[in-house]
């Protein structure tokens, strides 16, 4: 029965392999509790010895893994009939520059003839998902486990641990006993094609664990188990040289079956048998798969669906404003540290200008060039709102002629291409988060909430300080501050714009934050933390998550160590984690907008076959808040000959926080549903002060004020134009008569 299994596997599932090499090139005495931006470098430099002279070895061929994509996977989309067929799509044309690349692995001629033609077709797979959760936890399996927290479950590639390990949420899969004979199980749930394994140590600030090298087994059954093997001995597969680094091992060729286990056989000294895994592979057709079925997501979007370089960033966004001239302007905000511009994308129906009453709206992306899904999505938003503007949607028709939207795709360009270069399975968790620097861009701005509630404390508002519109303090404005240039761009471009609402993409979790980040108790890492406009962002960051296809449901596996859903997908910053000087809070304390954080998903950095479902996970929710910079109320403050006045201040009863008007005098103050006793007052003008109600339709209520010098400021003005002495007036403009003698009594 045995022999008989073995024939019917063989030619489907035995591919010869090829040797990787001795596993014990690790020096057992040396520190490895290194941090990854620092091990990394020394990393790439060390030489691999092959294990003998007569082993057979392949060197993994250098390519792109961001755009490992195989034929028929991605990217076959039917074009819709939104646009003539003289208009060609965003897709073809941004490709004209982007020449094709041949599949990197070579065909293994120990194929037996009668599945030649199936595995020649060699391109590297896709990941199956274990780090995307498209793996659910019940399709991994373990020979032992050291606690719940360290189960199957929570061997995927780059789940975090977070600062608190416990028994429900750790880092990475740990074996019950350290021996040989352990092992992590996939079951793919259908005949798949395997090309690869990517481990990863496990996650911890107080351990170091990892697997130094290891074995692979496939099986059909689940009970008999194949070992891969070169021409003589079993497959030995290298494994990590510590713990956040990932490392890739490929299969010379495909390997055909259900199941897959990785088994550990030797480990870091001193530590224990712990992983982290990404199995990569390409599921058989199988039309009777019913689970396969129920739950793939296909988009009918026509769009460039893969990750973009700097360069191709660049003619994407050119192409769109190519195919758009009449509602896009592309401009740059400034550079980064090592020259590269900031390029930005307005959508507007009269591009490059500022019009009355109508609000501005930005969404930006890479502030942590690691987390490249916002960035691509980004891109993928300018292409739909262009094709379906082309193709008359009314929606998009309304959003583009009553907003100007700003898109920016790429907040820190440099630290992207550091990513890009290593690609999306391969740059692990933090490379390219910072600038070249070394600067956390999202939290590089000045921390004014200091300031806000120091002046609270003393009671200075509103006598001495202003409870909005707070100045960045000098410190923060000098040449020595550890400042990013492109912190400095943004700030400069938040200043010039009279944004109303906005939006930062970022990833590795599935929730919407909202100020305030930085929790107001000195020394506490989590409180609430609210702000004045508490019930306003909670609308606003609910309106994203709940149309989001998995930030809401309660169903959903937590992505590391929190479950947002069970706040709706929403969640206050400082609830979260403390972070002083916010992106969010800066812009809320020092300008207008309302900004918020969108963590789009779960996978940092996902495979580009992955984007049509990320597409489709978050483009109504993209709209959808957009859509939000039309809720509240919005107005001119003019004076008496009719002038719009600039920086008039707007105040809401109740709500400590106030707004300015535009230079033009126009304003837009997002509030929900209700009746508001709002007044508008600005420097020599006399207050005003009337009911405005804001309805639960979309679109704000119109609430314009007209106000008159104050009686103060005509004196002042006199007295300046008299240089403040007293006004002498000829007497004969008020003398009718004679004037009267004085009666002497003479």
């Amino acid at each position: 029965m045995t022999r008989k299994l073995l024939s019917l596997l063989t030619p489907l599932a035995l591919l010869l392999l090829v040797g990787f090499g001795d596993p014990s090139f690790v020096d057992e005495d040396e520190d490895y509790y290194l941090q990854e931006m620092l091990t990394r470098e020394r990393y790439n430099q060390v030489k691999v010895k092959p294990k003998s002279s007569t082993a057979d070895t392949q060197e993994e061929p250098k390519q792109n893994p961001a755009r490992k994509i195989p034929k028929g996977e991605v990217g076959n989309d039917k074009k819709t009939d939104r646009i003539s067929d003289s208009t060609k799509s965003v897709k073809a044309l941004s490709r004209k520059t982007v020449k094709t690349k041949k599949s990197p692995l070579k065909e293994s001629n120990s194929i037996s003839e009668g599945f030649q033609e199936f595995n020649s077709m060699t391109e590297e797979c896709p990941p199956m998902g274990l780090e995307t959760l498209k793996i659910d936890d019940f399709q991994l399996h373990a020979s032992s486990t050291k606690r719940y927290g360290l189960g199957a479950h929570r061997g995927r590639l780059n789940i975090q641990a977070g600062l608190y390990e416990d028994d429900l949420y750790d880092g990475a899969w740990c074996a019950g006993r350290d021996d040989p004979l352990q092992w992590l199980e996939l079951d793919a749930r259908r005949l798949t094609k395997f090309t690869g394994v990517i481990t990863q140590g496990r996650s911890s600030l107080w351990s170091s664990d990892w697997v130094t090298s290891y074995k692979v087994m496939v099986s059909n059954d689940s009970h008999t188990w194949i070992t891969l093997r070169n021409s003589s001995a079993d497959m030995i597969f290298k494994g990590n040289r510590e713990k956040e680094i990932p490392v890739r091992n490929i299969f010379p060729s495909p390997v055909v079956a259900r199941y897959l286990r990785v088994n550990p056989l030797s480990w870091f000294y001193g530590g224990s048998i712990c992983m982290r895994v990404e199995i990569l592979g390409c599921p058989l057709p199988d039309p009777n798969n019913y689970y396969h079925r129920r739950n793939e997501v296909i988009t009918t979007d026509d769009l460039d669906f893969r990750h973009h370089s700097y360069k191709e960033m660049r003619q994407l966004m050119k192409v769109v404003n190519e195919m758009c001239p009449n509602i896009t302007r592309i401009y740059n905000i400034g550079k980064s540290q090592s020259g590269l511009k900031l390029y930005a994308i307005e959508i507007s129906d009269n591009p490059g200008e500022h019009e009355v009453g109508e609000p501005e709206f930005r969404y930006t992306a890479g502030s942590h060039g690691n987390e490249v899904l916002g960035r691509e999505l980004l891109l993928l938003l300018m292409q739909f709102m262009c094709l379906e503007y082309l193709s008359g949607n009314q929606r998009i028709r309304h959003l583009v002629e009553e907003t100007r939207i700003h898109l920016l795709p790429s907040v820190n360009p440099d630290g992207y291409e550091k990513a890009f270069e290593a690609g999306s399975e391969l740059s692990g968790w933090s490379l390219g988060r910072w600038t070249n620097d070394g600067i956390d861009i999202h939290h590089n701005f000045p921390d004014l909430n200091s300031i806000l509630w120091e002046a609270e404390a003393k009671k200075w508002i509103p006598r001495k300080m202003l409870n909005h519109h707070i100045p960045t303090p000098d410190w923060y404005l000098s040449k020595n501050a550890s400042v990013a240039l492109e912190t400095r761009a943004l700030i400069a471009w938040m200043e010039k714009m009279p944004f109303v609402l906005g939006g930062n993409l970022q990833g590795g979790e599935l929730v919407v934050t909202f100020p305030y980040d930085r929790t107001r108790s000195q020394g506490v890492t989590r409180e609430q933390t609210p702000t004045p406009d508490e019930h306003v962002f909670r609308w606003l960051a609910f309106s994203y998550a709940s149309t989001h296809r998995l930030m809401t449901d309660a169903s959903r596996r937590v992505c590391h160590t929190e479950d947002f859903a069970k706040e709706d997908g929403t969640i206050n910053g400082a609830s979260w984690h403390t972070a002083a000087g916010s992106m969010n809070d800066f812009s809320y304390l020092h300008t207008n907008c309302f900004e918020l954080s969108m963590y789009v998903g779960c996978d940092k950095f996902p495979h580009e076959s992955e984007l049509p479902e990320e597409w489709e996970n978050n483009r109504e929710s993209l709209l959808v808040f957009m859509e939000q910079v039309h809720r509240g109320i919005k107005g001119v403050v003019r004076d008496l000959q009719g002038r719009g006045i600039a920086n008039a201040i707007i105040s809401v009863e109740g709500i400590g926080h106030d707004i300015r008007t535009a230079a033009d005098g126009d304003y837009w103050r997002l509030l929900n549903p209700g009746e508001y006793s709002v007044t508008a007052r600005a420097e020599g003008y006399s207050l005003a002060t009337k009911k405005c109600e804001v309805g639960y339709a979309m679109g704000a209520t119109r609430c314009d004020f007209t106000i008159g010098r104050s009686n103060l400021f005509r004196i002042r003005e006199i007295m300046e134009k008299y240089k403040k002495q007293p006004i002498r007036l000829p007497v004969r403009q008020f003398q009718t008569h004679k004037p009267r003698e004085r009666y002497l009594g003479t």
